[in-house]
């Protein structure tokens, strides 16, 4: 299974490739339109959606309305990212996404639902807390396109980065070698110049940046050297 999105005008990242991933729930919420700009002018490869309940992260964020609202200004690749209970209430609202991710730890019937998510034409991905054994993902691995590792306690922005997550990628990187698998390994959570190389070398395909990227002072600068040249 080829992650070929279907929509190349709003897809760039290929196998091999390290896809850049800024998150605008670290941006300026008074001017998410200038933030979405500024990750296209940086050269970054998707935008990040994290979107929370307050119930199964401590945190509220934004919904579909604001997805809606940005995919009228931008043509890039959104990357919503669900951490919600009961993900099978919202998914189908979220029609602008291109690819869409829900937690393994909010859902019962993962299966279903990652095949509801194609069947909207979408790419679809699971996601696990530091908390979660990676091999609690087996009996799902051959059905997703995009497996997100979490790297912080999901909630807040600007946390560090919890290292023994890499574990977690690198042996899902093994299971997709061995298993002739072709999925994203990505990673969210205190990943900035000082961490990206590491979870690269972990086996990462896509890195979710949100402080790091918006603190930077030349973001152009910062995209170049999160992909190590």
């Amino acid at each position: 299974m080829a992650f070929d999105n279907g929509s190349p005008e709003r897809y760039d990242g290929v196998m091999g490739k390290t896809i850049i991933a800024p998150s605008i729930l670290a941006a300026d919420f008074s001017d998410f339109g200038g933030a979405i700009k500024c990750i296209e002018d940086s050269g970054a490869d998707w935008v990040h959606m994290d979107v929370m309940d307050g119930q199964f992260v401590p945190n509220l964020s934004f919904g579909p309305k604001l997805a809606e609202d940005l995919r009228r200004r931008s043509s890039a690749f959104f990357d919503v990212h669900l951490m919600v209970n009961t993900p099978e209430k919202i998914i189908p609202a979220f029609t602008c996404a291109d690819a869409i991710t829900f937690h393994l730890e909010a859902a019962t019937h993962s299966h279903r639902l990652l095949y509801e998510i194609r069947g909207m034409g979408k790419k679809a991905g699971i996601s696990i807390v530091p908390s979660t054994p990676a091999m609690m993902l087996s009996e799902i691995l051959p059905h997703v396109d995009l497996v997100l590792v979490m790297t912080v306690n999901p909630g807040f922005g600007g946390q560090e980065l919890i290292r023994e997550c890499f574990k977690k990628v690198a042996y899902i990187a093994e299971e997709r070698k061995k298993r002739c698998l072709n999925f994203l390994i990505s990673v969210d959570g205190g990943i900035n110049l000082k961490t990206a190389q590491e979870a690269i070398a972990a086996g990462s395909d896509v890195l979710v940046t949100g402080t790091a990227f918006f603190n930077a002072s030349n973001k152009t600068e910062f995209i170049r050297q999160m992909r190590g040249y």
